[in-house]
């Protein structure tokens, strides 16, 4: 049997650090015919927070949403690729950088418990402009608290 691969693009993003915050996720299914869409793209409100914050919320979401679309059994035979354009989380899920924010701990080790429910989950840093998608999700989220 063919193991899956899906791609995740991530953003979180805070208006006024800390400000009200909102995450968008895009999920892409590489196995399918054209890297289709997994569903849809996804957007909510998660309050007030930090811009980091938010970052971390959003991969959060994404491997959680992955696992409740493919069931866990199929999870256990995917590899995910988490695509976000934040250096410093991507930096600090690859282990490259330490983490100094108090508040990110948690949300480090939640990542690092969904991992688990996966074959492989890689992290990659790409340039804002390769995560247009889930950018303007979280700014859609982001106009509709206004």
């Amino acid at each position: 049997m063919e193991k899956s691969k899906i791609i995740i693009y991530t953003d979180g993003g805070a208006r006024g650090n800390p400000g009200s915050a909102a995450i968008g996720v895009v999920i892409k299914d590489k196995s399918a015919q054209g890297g289709s869409a997994l569903g849809r793209g996804y957007s909510k409100a998660i309050g007030e927070t930090t811009n980091n914050v938010a970052e971390y919320e959003a991969v959060v979401f994404g491997l959680k949403k992955v696992k409740a679309l493919i069931g866990g059994d199929e999870a256990k035979k995917t590899d995910v690729e988490i695509r976000s354009d934040s250096e410093l989380v991507v930096s600090q899920l690859r282990g490259d950088y330490k983490i100094k924010e108090h508040e990110l701990i948690p949300r480090f080790v939640e990542v690092w418990n969904l991992k688990q429910d996966f074959q492989s989950v890689e992290f990659t840093y790409v340039p804002r402009e390769e995560n247009g998608e889930a950018d303007t999700l979280v700014n859609r989220a982001l106009d509709t608290l206004l």
